[in-house]
């Protein structure tokens, strides 16, 4: 079991920078495979960026793609979110999600087991 928990959201002009951490309880961090997800009003929950469990393998929302980027710590057992040059669209409720092993579609949410209580991220334009 692995419980998570997310710091960093805020209040920020476009084109600035955030940086999101989620903290995993847990002694095996590096057997979990992360995602971020994020949730605008009145819409589904998307992917937003996915890690392997060793680090070496990351994925993207092309909507995202160029200006974010995923990270690891397993030492410290965090997965990161650096979001720069943020835009007005990126304004959502940020998720942690971890799940054992790897997922047959990172990009879907059933894939993922747990989940953290969500970071709000608001850009104003």
């Amino acid at each position: 079991q692995v419980q998570l928990v997310e710091s960093g959201g805020g209040l920020v002009q476009a084109g600035d920078s955030l940086r999101l951490s989620c903290a995993a309880s847990g002694r095996t961090f590096s057997n979990y495979f992360m995602g971020w997800f994020r949730q605008a009003p009145g819409k589904e929950r998307e992917i937003v960026a996915a890690i392997s469990g060793s680090g070496g393998s990351t994925y993207y929302a092309g909507s995202v793609e160029g200006r974010f980027t995923i990270s690891r710590d397993n030492a410290k057992n965090t997965v990161y979110l650096q979001m720069n040059s943020l835009k007005p669209e990126d304004t959502a409720v940020y998720y942690c999600a971890a799940r054992l092993g790897w997922p047959g579609d990172y990009r879907n949410v059933h894939e993922y087991n747990h989940w953290g209580q969500g970071t709000q991220v608001t850009v104003s334009s």
